[in-house]
């Protein structure tokens, strides 16, 4: 009574239980395909049925009737000598053709590559991708092999590495200099696609799309660019040693008594390393200016005081230095 109450497998289908699963091997133990049995390819999934280790034919979505004629699977009823054994074990195999989206990719560490303006640049980027599987035979064959459930996950590491592997040839060739690749990211893209298409075929995947995000630089050399960014906006060192100035003086005015001594120092060291920011625009090669006259004495009675600043006398109610504009006490 062994024989009869061996199970029978009427029915095949399957049904993804969530995202990210690429292969899925129907459970098979103890259990014969029955002849004129109906196996179910949904859209969007392709069926593989592996004989003696070997793929025996591949299924497109559909509805099919399994039969000696179509597959060479023996049943127990065809094997009375054999003490109902099946010499032939059939597996078979479901693979999700749907999208993979969302996939991503980036540098882990910055790559190095050719820059026709800052010579070598050091750089990071990453996007997403989308791929799915289109030759099931080949992907069972290459990749996922006798595995009950083979996911996306199994194969990020792969695919994720085979992509920076490719970046820095394509980016490279692009003769896109650093500052022009935001706005070149979708030819860029375009460009690791068409490189990135036939390593993915040979795996039995179509990849579908792929999006740059973002390029950027490391910390240390961004912060370099920005520097070189704010001095090119500056522009006129002059103009803008004089607008600095300019802005400081309505708050020096504006403090008066004992803070207008901080104050008046400050302005007057400002307008000081002003003038002679603007000597060094105007003439950086020109003469040094002639020396001043000297000072004239201090008056008789202690009707002069020296600047706190400079040291040169001045009259002693005045309250900012007439040399160097320091306020005064």
């Amino acid at each position: 009574m062994s024989f009869f109450s061996k199970q029978f497998i009427d029915v095949i289908h399957w049904t993804e239980p969530g995202d990210g699963i690429l292969a899925y091997r129907y459970p098979m133990e103890d259990m014969e395909i029955q002849n004129g049995g109906q196996l179910t390819v949904r859209d969007s999934q392709m069926a593989v049925f592996v004989n003696e280790g070997q793929i025996a034919d591949v299924f497109g979505p559909g509805l099919y009737t399994l039969t000696t004629k179509t597959l060479p699977i023996l049943t127990y009823l065809r094997n009375w000598d054999k003490a109902f054994k099946s010499p032939f074990k059939s597996d078979v195999y479901f693979f999700s053709t749907r999208l993979q989206i969302n996939q991503k990719w980036g540098t882990t560490t910055p790559i190095t590559i050719r820059d026709k303006e800052f010579g070598a640049v050091r750089m990071r980027a990453y996007g997403i991708y989308a791929y799915r599987v289109q030759d099931p035979k080949v992907f069972y064959e290459k990749v996922s092999g006798t595995r009950e459930v083979y996911q996306t996950s199994d194969l990020d590491g792969q695919l994720r590495n085979t992509i920076v592997a490719r970046m820095t040839d394509a980016f490279a060739n692009s003769a896109v200099s650093f500052l022009d690749m935001a706005a070149a990211q979708e030819h860029l893209a375009q460009n690791m696609l068409a490189s990135l298409k036939p390593l993915f075929a040979d795996l039995g995947l179509l990849l579908d799309s792929f999006v740059v995000e973002n390029i950027s630089l490391p910390d240390e050399l961004q912060k370099l660019l920005d520097q070189r960014i704010g001095m090119n906006m500056v522009g006129d060192l002059g103009r803008y040693t004089q607008f600095q100035v300019a802005q400081s003086m309505p708050i020096a005015a504006a403090n008066e008594g004992g803070g207008a001594a901080g104050a008046g120092v400050g302005l007057g060291a400002g307008l000081a390393m002003a003038q002679q920011m603007m000597n060094a625009v105007r003439s950086p090669a020109a003469a040094p200016p002639a020396p001043t006259e000297a000072a004239p004495p201090p008056a008789a009675g202690g009707a002069t005081k020296f600047c706190i600043s400079c040291g040169k006398p001045i009259p002693r109610a005045a309250r900012f230095c007439s040399e160097c504009g320091g306020a005064q006490q």
